[in-house]
């Protein structure tokens, strides 16, 4: 058994392959299989990337995000799609990490080119059952879904300046 390292090296060929990417993110996964009980990934993103609004349960599960790099929102949205609560992830403003609660909708927006987060979760990952699809945001290959992502990033700026974060 040996060390993993996250490298600015290895971090910049994730970036590199996101920018790439037709869905403008990728995943690496840092756990060997899918059965592990912890699942650790790095998630690089590009900005005009949707992700769904999702959440975990049946198992339930909680999600830790960590920035590396760039500035990222994770959104927190009630069961009707109205945004709750948001952090913007950003090193350089002191935001290192979040942890979303078990059962809760939320997403991640990007909000630099470049932005690299690690992420964890519960495991053991299985596809069929991993996440609940928010019914009231369209899929991701949905031809509204970018639609929908220029309209909750003007949510987000309306609800950001109500509620200012740091």
């Amino acid at each position: 058994m040996s060390l993993i390292p996250i490298t600015e090296k290895e971090i910049e060929k994730f970036v590199e392959a996101a920018r790439l990417s037709e869905r403008k993110r990728i995943i690496f996964n840092y756990h060997t299989y899918s059965e592990d009980t912890m699942q650790r990934m790095i998630n690089a993103i590009e900005p005009g990337s949707y992700v769904q609004p999702h959440k975990h349960e049946n198992p339930d599960k909680s999600e830790v995000f960590l920035i590396l790099k760039g500035k990222l929102a994770v959104v927190i949205y009630d069961s009707s799609g109205e945004i709750e609560d948001y952090i913007m992830l950003d090193r350089e403003k002191g935001n290192f990490g979040v942890e979303v609660p078990p059962c809760t909708w939320h997403s991640i927006i990007a909000f630099e080119s470049g932005t690299v987060v690690y992420e964890v979760k519960h495991g053991p990952y299985d596809p069929a059952i991993d996440k609940v699809f928010a019914p009231w945001a369209p899929a991701e290959n949905h031809p509204q879904a970018n639609e929908y992502l220029l309209h909750t990033l003007k949510k987000l700026n309306r609800f950001a300046e109500k509620n200012p974060k740091i």
